[in-house]
């Protein structure tokens, strides 16, 4: 047995034996018609016997059938002693179904409720319906289980007896070793089914962490080993699944020997017993009680202890247990990968493809006269379409732009916006023409090269769970806590800081607005040393005054600025303005593209509206 689950058992006996404690008169009413279930077991086979050796074979057929009637009202009783165990069972497992609704109110209560840990219960619902029915569903299924295979396997074994002692020999060997042999495998199939469970788990939260970080894997050159941790997460799991097939074996082994061999042993020792006196009538009711009664309550406890067994107990212990910490509600998960902790995408481009015939956008202004340095982005003829026959995205399309130059993009929805910012982070590979930064070819880069040229901060704001400084410094580890002050300072998000508790502060990720996200991985790409910074609609979710202020500490910042606009003023802030049209990119300023940009002038005007 593991440790969880010998701490589960110790937490879940007390209250098990109180709760049964103050139901005595319901256990014994139950006990009663289980053992009118005992005897119908034991006149089913003694019956039978009976009707073979003092009616048929005696040659009195009256009285084989007058015991057959008997057999058969034993068979037909069955049903009013089923009703009569179901009325009684009530009285046991709607209690606990109650208990346990009880129990989890209180528990969310508590939590609201002042001074409590408080946060969100997003298990009480879970724990209000589907955990409270599973506990219901799975104690009642082992109480009907175990208390059948009790009170049949004692009708029926006191059968045998009364039939013939040697009976006995032959059948209880093979039926005590596989009851035997499948107890043996309850704690470390239990343990296998845990550790299957948890590597699955751990694997779906890799590959679903790693399928949203898809951009950011490329870009940063973590994919490798984000690779290689997923090869060991399937080797986990294939590890786990393999000694869990290996005990299922062991089970189905047990419940062949347990379920198979006293019939086949029976039938083996059919001349041996013969010769001891048994009589024909007698391994007749032999075999009526092991196929109709003992077998088929020994496979459904089996069925029982290994399914529902397991269930009841995790779920008792979610629900009885004590208080899980905010935010671990079903246990304690994996922490976000490292490879993972970066600015992460928003998923495939979902942009339509609008053509952009051949532009070409004004050189490098004023910013680059003064240094002899390489434009900061620089595109040569480039065209994008996501297919043979599709249409371009972006079509020859010319830019440059200088380094600690301010360019806001612009254009209608799908136009190729986000499309273009990829392109120059190297997450996207252009159909012709080529992409620089810094004065360097970006495709086929190394991601761990292209990571220390540029930062793309997109639209969905990734923050992970952990400290609020680990968030804000995980581009630049080496930033001192004043730096971090200062920039928390700039941004105006001293009062998230302090409301998550400081920089030392835990950091929920569900628990942040998407402003609040938006604005911590802003200050990470601020603190960043990378000199590009690429925001693709990066303030979609700041009200105007953040956005401004978040733009200008960015644009303050040393190093390049390319900013997907959100609102007008993105655009007039910026020291020029690029339009994609679908027809012809223009770039200038913003009272340049006022002056000659029909498309500039209906954005403008919509935006002012």
């Amino acid at each position: 047995m593991t440790s969880a689950e010998a701490g589960a058992l110790r937490r879940l006996a007390p209250p098990a034996r109180r709760f049964l404690a103050h139901r005595k008169g319901v256990l014994v009413r139950l006990a009663l018609w289980s053992l009118a279930e005992s005897g119908q077991a034991f006149l089913a086979g003694h019956a039978v016997a009976r009707s073979v050796d003092e009616g048929f074979l005696a040659g009195d057929p009256r009285r084989g059938l007058l015991w057959l009637g008997v057999a058969l009202v034993a068979v037909l009783s069955g049903a009013r002693v089923v009703r009569g165990v179901f009325a009684q069972l009530a009285g046991v497992t709607e209690p606990l179904r109650d208990g346990l609704v009880r129990r989890a109110v209180d528990r969310s209560m508590a939590r609201a409720a002042p001074g409590g840990p408080g946060g969100t219960d997003r298990a009480a619902v879970s724990r209000l319906t589907n955990q409270v029915e599973i506990a219901r569903d799975s104690f009642a299924g082992l109480v009907l289980s175990l208390r059948s295979f009790v009170f049949t396997a004692a009708g029926a074994l006191l059968g045998l007896l009364s039939l013939h002692p040697a009976l006995l020999l032959v059948v209880l060997p093979p039926l005590a070793a596989g009851l035997a042999l499948f107890l043996v495998t309850l704690r470390p199939m239990a343990a296998a089914q845990r550790r299957a469970l948890a590597a699955d788990e751990a694997l779906g939260e890799h590959a679903a962490s790693a399928r949203a970080a898809l951009r950011d894997l490329a870009a940063c050159g973590t994919g490798p080993g984000v690779e290689q941790r997923g090869a060991d997460l399937v080797a986990d799991a294939a590890a786990a699944a393999r000694t869990l097939a290996g005990w299922a074996a062991v089970r189905t082994a047990a419940l062949g020997v347990a379920g198979h061999l006293p019939v086949l042993a029976l039938l083996v020792a059919v001349e041996w017993l013969r010769g001891r006196g048994v009589s024909v009538g007698a391994l007749l009711g032999a075999f009526t009680y092991l196929v109709q009664s003992l077998l088929p309550a020994l496979h459904t406890l089996m069925t029982a202890l290994g399914a529902a067994g397991s269930r009841l107990l995790v779920v008792l212990d979610r629900i009885l247990g004590p208080e899980p910490e905010p935010g671990r509600e079903l246990g304690p998960g994996p922490e976000p990968e490292p490879e993972l902790r970066s600015e992460l995408g928003s998923g495939p481009e979902s942009e339509s493809r609008a053509r952009l015939s051949t532009v070409s956008a004004p050189g490098a202004t004023a910013f680059a006269a003064h240094t002899a340095a390489p434009p900061a982005v620089e595109l040569r003829a480039v065209t994008l379409s996501y297919g043979v026959r599709a249409e371009s995205v972006l079509d020859a399309l010319d830019l440059r732009v200088a380094p600690g130059e301010h360019l806001a993009v612009v254009g209608p929805s799908g136009i190729g916006k986000s499309t273009l910012t990829r392109l120059v982070a190297g997450t996207l590979a252009p159909s012709r023409g080529e992409v620089r930064v810094a004065g360097r070819p970006v495709t086929g880069r190394p991601a761990a090269e292209l990571a220390a040229l540029r930062v793309l901060v997109p639209q969905d704001a990734y923050v992970f769970s952990g400290t609020v400084g680990d968030n804000l410094a995980y581009l630049r580890t080496d930033a001192c806590r004043a730096e971090l002050d200062a920039a928390v300072g700039v941004f105006g998000l001293a009062p998230l800081v302090e409301r998550l508790g400081g920089l030392d502060g835990t950091v929920r990720p569900a628990e942040l607005s998407p402003g609040e996200r938006q604005l911590v991985a802003l200050v990470r790409a601020y603190l960043s040393p990378a000199p590009l910074l690429l925001l693709d609609e990066a303030t979609c979710h700041l009200d105007p005054a953040s956005e401004a202020r978040a733009e200008e500490a960015l644009a303050g910042r040393p190093g390049t600025l390319v900013v997907v606009a959100h609102r007008l003023s993105s655009a007039v802030r910026a020291h020029r303005t690029l339009v994609l049209d679908g027809v012809r990119a223009q770039c200038g300023t913003h009272a340049e593209l006022l002056g000659r940009s029909p498309l500039y002038r209906d954005l403008t005007g919509h935006w002012n509206s």
